[in-house]
């Protein structure tokens, strides 16, 4: 299926295996007025995900650290493909995660083969019959590159690039005045659930907001019903309803100057969320729930260790 909408993260949907990208307003207007677009057929990169994922670290590590390789504008109007091994331990919702950024990577689409699991979800929410259709053995690609998951680590993308990644490891604690989970990249089920584990008996650091957004009113009823909500409130978070606002500078989280912001969403470009003075960093809602209880950049396996322990005694 081809899919089109006027927002720049249509990408999200390529882990269904269709050709989603976003438009303007002009062609969507033409779009909903003839059902026809012109697009010059991009080329496609490939990118082979070996192994599987270590303790503590998540499908925006994944992507984050790709465009880290090829630059923001590395995959410039091309089709961002996923294969290997490596997919087969990336649940649904992890997957939409890697596709959503491809814009940011300068892409035209991001598209992850329909398996099993894609099948599963499409077939919990339509009746409708689909054809399933993968790229050739023999197909050519502008470029091939093979990522080991093995040896990722937590990824913070440095201001003012989702481009300047770096191993938490290699990144200095600066004290965070705002710390954002939700978005299109990472407010899904899956990522409120990573991030209740590790606020779960802890409190958000002083002189820190937390603000959690599920990404739908569907997943903010999930969260609700799970408790997932009463964990985040217990800990001092601000919950929202499912909004964009903060993501774009809206409002409901918008930066003052000076200020710095850890972030899951998927830009982190000078102004995006609030004032051109301030900083924003981007990550995994895991390293953004460590980051809100202590305030400084922090690597989340530490908490998530304890977390576990905690579940085994």
């Amino acid at each position: 299926m081809t899919v089109v909408c006027g927002d720049s993260h249509t990408t999200t949907m390529g882990a269904l295996g269709t050709f989603a990208s976003g438009i303007g307003s002009t062609d969507l207007a033409a779009a909903l007025a003839t059902g026809e677009l012109w697009f010059k057929v991009p080329e496609s990169m490939r990118f082979e995900l070996k192994g599987s994922l270590p303790f503590g670290v998540y499908s925006k590590d994944i992507i984050l650290y790709i465009i880290s390789k090829i630059g923001v504008d590395g995959a410039r109007y091309q089709t961002m493909e996923y294969f290997g091994d490596g997919l087969k331990s990336l649940t649904m919702e992890a997957r939409f995660t890697i596709t959503n950024m491809a814009i940011e990577a300068g892409g035209k689409s991001g598209v992850i083969p329909a398996d099993e699991v894609a099948e599963a979800y499409v077939k919990a929410r339509s009746g409708e019959p689909y054809t399933i259709y993968n790229s050739d053995g023999d197909a050519t690609y502008s470029e091939q590159f093979t990522i080991n998951l093995d040896e990722l680590e937590p990824i913070v993308a440095l201001p003012d690039l989702p481009s300047n990644g770096r191993f938490i490891g290699e990144v200095p604690r600066e004290k965070m005045d705002q710390v954002y989970i939700g978005s299109c990249t990472n407010g899904r089920i899956e990522d409120l659930r990573i991030a209740a584990q590790i606020f779960k008996g802890n409190k958000v650091a002083e002189g820190t907001r937390a603000i959690v957004v599920p990404a739908t009113t569907e997943i903010w009823k999930t969260a609700m019903r799970e408790g997932l909500l009463e964990i985040f409130a217990d800990a001092g978070c601000v919950v929202s309803t499912a909004t964009c606002g903060a993501c774009l500078g809206g409002f409901m989280g918008v930066l003052g100057a000076e200020e710095k912001c850890l972030s899951t969403t998927n830009r982190n470009f000078v102004g995006r969320m609030g004032s051109p003075k301030s900083k924003v960093y981007l990550a995994s809602p895991a390293t953004a729930a460590a980051t809100a209880i202590t305030g400084t950049i922090t690597d989340p396996r530490e908490f998530l260790r304890a977390s576990t322990q905690a579940l085994a005694a």
